[in-house]
């Protein structure tokens, strides 16, 4: 009798290790069900984000100077970022305020980064007339599509993909981050998108901003006494401190929120796959790793009378130029010569008289003088530019230094 008691404890104590173990297996298998629920559901909300911030060219996913589509994962690709400004026209149309052309080499994880000045002086790609206009009205006129291909014309390489912000977009993907870290040249302040009784000030030296002063600061240019120039570096500036603030694990880890963010003022023609991808190819990189380019060139006023100075323009140097062209071609292992560039730093017929005056030469390396071929302009104007300063690069307006390391002066 007493025997069968001990058996009957036994089977009791094993039954109750089995209930346990399979209690504990339940709970781990609910909490990588949840875990697993809670990773789809961000992944479906990424996807989600960007399939809504997708927007094909009309041309499709192949430039015109591509042979075939380019495979981002395995071979250097070149992306057009455009920041559009149209808070003046209520969201509709708008003149690109920013272009900054990147280039990436997926095998060596290197970037290139180039700001092309708004007010260059080109001829856009779908004008068959021959007349120049500033390359930020190339948006004005037909979008995303006319932007992408007036680029490609000026810098004869082929611009495989496209992102555009709007001024809300820029400042919500500032804030979602977390604010970035600049280092502000010199003490100015610029009126605030949000009201415009409202100033924000920047002091010299180390500062964080969140998206409304972050984009004050990268709109500021009368202020500076580079101009356009010292305006696309603080933009450049952004860009870089915005892919350092990404890298980081906080963010990575809400990359879900940021996308579905960005997804309101943001459009692109890089599928979610292709981000991903790159997202793991560059998982780790700063803007250390990133050289940058600078078009230098010359000040000109078109269409000016005794009084009044005209329309301004930027003429880029076509020395300069063609070394900014060879350079990015060579980073997109990019046959030199292959496209159809069009020169918009010398132009060819016109009769009116004006004058451009040179703000530099080109960067700090090469020592390349300034000065830039006047010539005439199917416009009517003679584009005379006067003057070679900055013939050894050492002029500030027009200096080839930027605010990341890496710089190239062109």
């Amino acid at each position: 009798m007493a025997e069968r008691v001990r058996v009957r404890v036994r089977k009791k104590k094993k039954s109750k290790r089995k209930i346990i173990f399979k209690r504990i297996l339940l709970l781990l298998t609910l909490v990588l069900l949840v875990a697993a629920g809670f990773g789809g559901y961000k992944v479906y909300k990424t996807i989600n984000a960007a399939d809504n911030a997708y927007d094909a060219l009309s041309r499709g996913d192949k430039s015109k100077l591509r042979d075939e589509v380019i495979d981002m994962k395995k071979k250097p690709f070149s992306i057009l970022f455009m920041g559009i400004e149209n808070y003046a026209t209520s969201g509709k149309g708008g003149r690109s305020d920013s272009l900054i052309v990147v280039t990436l080499d997926p095998r060596n994880k290197t970037m290139k980064m180039l700001s092309i000045p708004r007010d260059t002086r080109v001829t856009l790609a779908g004008d068959t007339t021959g007349k120049k206009t500033k390359i930020n009205s190339a948006f004005a006129k037909g979008g995303a599509d006319e932007t992408v291909a007036t680029v490609e014309d000026l810098l004869d390489i082929p611009i495989d993909k496209y992102v555009t912000v709007d001024f809300n977009g820029f400042k919500d993907v500032i804030d979602e981050v977390g604010g970035v870290n600049v280092k502000v040249p010199f003490d100015f302040d610029e009126m605030s998108d949000v009201s415009k009784k409202k100033r924000i000030y920047f002091k010299k030296g180390n500062m964080h901003l969140n998206g409304e002063q972050a984009l004050a600061y990268a709109r500021m240019r009368k202020q500076d006494k580079r101009g356009d120039f010292g305006r696309n570096d603080r933009q450049k500036q952004i860009l870089n401190a915005l892919i350092d603030q990404m890298s980081k694990a906080g963010n990575i880890a809400k990359i879900d929120k940021i996308a579905e963010t960005a997804s309101n003022n943001v459009q692109t023609n890089i599928r979610i796959t292709e981000g991903l991808a790159l997202q793991q190819i560059y998982s780790g990189f700063t803007s250390k790793k990133i050289d940058t380019l600078t078009i230098t060139g010359s000040d000109l006023y078109l269409g000016g009378t005794a009084t009044t100075r005209g329309t301004y323009y930027f003429q880029a140097d076509p020395v300069n130029l063609e070394k900014v062209r060879q350079t990015l071609q060579k980073h997109l292992d990019y046959p030199s010569g292959k496209g159809t560039a069009t020169d918009s730093a010398s132009d060819s017929t016109g009769t009116d008289s004006t004058t451009g005056s040179t703000s530099g030469g080109t960067g700090t390396d090469d020592g390349t003088t300034g000065s830039t071929s006047g010539s005439t302009g199917t416009d009517g104007a003679t584009d005379s530019t006067s003057g070679t300063s900055g013939a050894n690069g050492t002029d500030s307006t027009q200096s080839g230094s930027t605010n990341s390391s890496g710089t190239t002066g062109y």
